[in-house]
């Protein structure tokens, strides 16, 4: 049993229709209720809610304190590595791409949290290309406990991996997975992902059920916006994340919205998402979950950022590098996507600060369950 199965039950396109024609009367009776459902969600990402923008995010902002309060939370993601063995056109990683390909070793790695620490940040997110042979359970094994010494909440962002391999990487203390179904879109899924394991829709799909059947604290999804029709793909977003939330009730999740940014060989969007759209979906999802964390990059600008946070974000990343070894030596060339807030962690710190909410370094620790 997995989401697969629920998934394989939601057309796309009857969804897609569904979104499309939702009136104003569906859009008002979703804000008028105290809790929406998933069929409230589709009227709330629709084009007949964009006048509504206003009412939606005093909602969402209302809810959204009364959850999680004024803080906003930091970390910052380390790439460990950018070999890949996948070829995905929208990724600057992908192995198709002629570009230095490095890997951090123990001591690069000492360097890189360092550096990292001394930007204040105490919960990282690991990322590497997906190489399971270069970059697979043997190089986590050593990685993993090093890095884990400095930080009390590490989450990964790496190639999906077997249950009891998530078991073991707990055991060292993983907190924390992210991994994004990039489109739930099966035709298109195929059209972008060319070469590598990660061609297999259905073994990325059910991956969150793995994590969860595996004790992982936190779980990240989430959909690549501009590769599909953004609406049809948040909505089943929206419905893997309900189908989670009520099957595995013991982990926590989070969902990021990352728009399509510029990379070496990237390509150009399917699917347009404005800055208005895209407060839209992020109030949606908080009216849908009150208790979901909701993840805002440094692929959005730094005036975005500052104007969204107090709307929905509970989470954001600070002074990001992109590359192997971007914090402790410049190397541009081996980005995975180019950046937009260049801010230094100290001036996101200071802008959060500035919007009366307070800066939480360090993320749920386990000792804090017992």
């Amino acid at each position: 049993m997995s989401f697969h199965r629920t998934f394989n039950k939601i057309d796309w396109d009857h969804t897609q229709l569904s979104i499309y024609s939702k009136t104003t009367s569906d859009v008002e009776r979703a804000l008028s209720k105290s809790s929406i459902d998933l069929e409230d969600f589709k009227a709330l990402i629709s084009p007949a809610a964009e006048p509504y923008l206003e009412k939606l995010a005093q909602k969402s902002l209302n809810l959204t304190r009364q959850r999680f309060g004024n803080t906003i939370s930091l970390y910052v993601p380390l790439y460990l590595s950018n070999l890949c063995s996948n070829a995905c056109t929208y990724c600057g990683f992908s192995m198709e791409n002629k570009l230095k390909r490095k890997t951090l070793n123990e001591v690069e790695i000492g360097a890189e949290v360092e550096a990292i620490k001394a930007m204040k940040f105490d919960s990282i997110l690991l990322v590497t290309g997906e190489h399971e042979t270069k970059v697979g359970m043997e190089y986590f094994r050593k990685s993993v406990p090093q890095i884990k010494k400095h930080f009390s909440y590490l989450a990964m962002e790496v190639q999906p991996l077997e249950q009891h391999e998530y078991v073991e990487l707990k055991s060292m203390g993983l907190d924390a997975v992210m991994v994004y179904q990039e489109t739930y879109h099966p035709s298109t899924y195929a059209k972008h992902h060319l070469r590598g394991k990660k061609k297999d829709f259905v073994y990325r799909l059910e991956t969150a059920d793995r994590l969860a059947k595996a004790g992982i604290d936190k779980i990240g999804i989430g959909a690549l916006i501009g590769l599909e029709d953004w609406r049809t793909d948040c909505f089943f977003t929206a419905s893997h994340l309900d189908y989670l939330q009520r099957k595995y009730w013991k982990s926590r999740y989070s969902i990021s919205f990352p728009r399509l940014r510029p990379c070496k060989g990237g390509l150009q969007p399917k699917s347009i998402m404005s800055d208005k759209q895209l407060v839209q979906l992020i109030c949606a999802y908080r009216l849908l979950s009150p208790e979901v964390e909701l993840s805002l990059s440094t692929r959005e600008s730094a005036s975005f950022r500052d104007n969204v946070l107090p709307l929905g974000v509970t989470n954001m990343s600070a002074a990001s590098k992109t590359q192997p070894g971007g914090y402790a030596n410049e190397h541009t060339e081996l980005e995975q996507f180019e950046i937009s807030d260049e801010r230094t962690s100290f001036e996101v710190e200071a802008m959060i600060r500035l919007k009366g909410f307070a800066p939480v370094w360090k993320d749920w620790h386990v000792a804090y369950s017992g």
